[in-house]
């Protein structure tokens, strides 16, 4: 009885608020879901202060979300236990000043312009998915390197396009080999910068022959061991949502950055995203388009996967408002590999 009692006190809040009353049962289900292990006590409480505000918030959405008042719901996830600027300055690694210098140089030099194809109508729902172009949902891990996969991500469905096989590409590849195109690893880069060094490289191994570690390694890519490779890259015009509409209908999934660093983006799990708070400028996270639609209740979505595992989000997916002022900034720097 006496360890039971020491136990609970260590894990009180602030008031001797007993830890029973703030969510006990649901704290231990989630160490065991994501086999959470903390370094001591100390840590653990924190860790569970941390979850249990996280709780709250979460609660507290979801009953707007019953009443009808927002479009999506939020759940408890693998984040659950990190503070917001503590997730932030772990999982967001698009670098935005890197992104201002590339629209002022790179694009000028190597990207060419989308130009939406004449005298065809564009579908109303587009899922690149159902047409075999999409590769299962991955997990960037601690590793900044969101844009890495957004790149291969792209890429993979160009591929698939041009030799109808689905080839999973190798992100560790461009973590370990790309520093000299300006991309910094784990700490951030951009898709431009990636293509740009597959295709003056020959090639991109695959994700079998080079797997992923979630670290900066020496670079051993091997020629014999190409996936796929890159003639160039095309530039969506920026903040053109109608433009990107008719380029992920007609070309295949592209490579998109947005203002991930909202709360409400780390908790989503269904329903249309609808963040007025997003930014279009202040670009954070890379991720992948690979479709758009409009949902039964008239709302117009762009279909995203991200890079944060399965556990994430609805099944690793989100849908993000479309339509709506390009909001999150998800049109602002688009682009698409030429294969």
């Amino acid at each position: 009885m006496r360890a039971v009692l020491i136990f609970v006190a260590l894990f009180a809040y602030t008031g001797a608020v007993s830890f029973s009353n703030l969510g006990k049962e649901e704290w231990f289900a989630y160490k065991m879901e994501y086999k959470k292990q903390y370094s001591n006590e100390v840590e653990e409480r924190y860790r569970w202060k941390i979850f249990n505000d996280n709780r709250l918030k979460i609660a507290k959405h979801n009953q707007l979300y019953a009443a009808g008042k927002t479009s999506f719901k939020m759940a408890v996830n693998k984040y659950s236990d990190m503070s917001h600027n503590e997730f932030r300055g772990t999982m967001n690694g698009h670098n935005n000043t890197l992104r201002k210098q590339q629209r002022s140089s790179y694009r000028k030099l190597t990207g060419a312009t989308f130009i939406a194809p004449a005298h065809v109508t564009v579908p109303t729902s587009v899922d690149w998915r159902s047409r075999g172009a999409v590769t299962d949902v991955k997990d960037q891990g601690d590793c900044r390197s969101c844009w890495a996969f957004s790149t291969t991500g792209a890429l993979e469905g160009q591929h698939f396009r041009k030799t109808n096989k689905l080839v999973s590409l190798s992100e560790q590849n461009l973590v370990d080999c790309s520093g000299k195109y300006d991309n910094n690893g784990c700490n951030g880069g951009l898709m431009d910068n990636a293509f740009r060094y597959i295709k003056d490289n020959g090639g991109i191994d695959t994700e079998k022959s080079y797997p992923y570690k979630g670290i900066v390694d020496s670079c051993h890519y091997n020629p014999s061991s190409i996936g796929a490779t890159v003639r160039g890259f095309v530039d969506i015009p920026a903040g053109d949502e109608e433009k990107m509409k008719q380029a992920v209908a007609t070309i295949g999934p592209v490579s998109v950055t947005i203002d991930a660093s909202h709360e409400s983006f780390r908790f989503y799990s269904e329903g249309v995203y609808n963040e007025p708070a997003c930014e279009a400028q202040k670009l954070h996270h890379a991720v992948l388009v690979v479709g758009y639609g409009t949902d039964p209740s008239g709302q117009d979505y762009w279909l995203v996967k991200n890079s944060w595992g399965t556990a994430w989000g609805d099944k690793g997916y989100i849908k993000m408002a479309r339509n709506k002022k390009n909001q999150c900034g998800i049109a602002t720097t688009a682009s698409y590999p030429l294969v």
